[in-house]
């Protein structure tokens, strides 16, 4: 008998990954406007853009809004020139992995540590180790 090998399949993260706690009633999402231009991915870490309410990713360089974090995306979604009104993020009363969360590229120490209060502030609590 001849075994066949296969490569390993790897599975991204998904929302069970990232969300360990919500409230009731969906009482933990919001509904959002993505902006132009964004790929969100689910454990995005987003901001909110002061002018137009639409969120982004977050980019702690931003003066527009988008360097505060507003909550974290739970499902993907790409745009191009026109915003998208199909965005859902977990903004308050929550429990997230902190292993699962995507910053930015560049993101020091110090940011992630900021954003992770603003997150705290929220409701949306950042534990490690789950």
């Amino acid at each position: 008998m001849r075994l066949t090998t296969y490569p390993p399949v790897h599975e991204g993260l998904n929302l069970g990954d990232l969300l360990k706690f919500e409230a009731d009633n969906l009482y933990s999402r919001d509904h959002v406007t993505i902006a132009a231009g964004q790929i969100i991915q689910v454990g995005q870490v987003v901001g909110r853009i002061t002018a137009t309410g639409e969120v982004a990713a977050l980019d702690p360089a931003a003066t527009d809004g988008r360097e505060t974090a507003a909550g974290v995306a739970i499902v993907p979604i790409t745009t191009t020139t026109e915003p998208s009104p199909d965005g859902l993020i977990i903004a308050r009363h929550a429990t997230v992995a902190g292993h699962a969360l995507i910053w930015p590229v560049r993101v020091t120490p110090e940011q992630r540590a900021a954003a992770t209060a603003q997150l705290n502030a929220l409701g949306v609590l950042v534990r490690h180790g789950v």
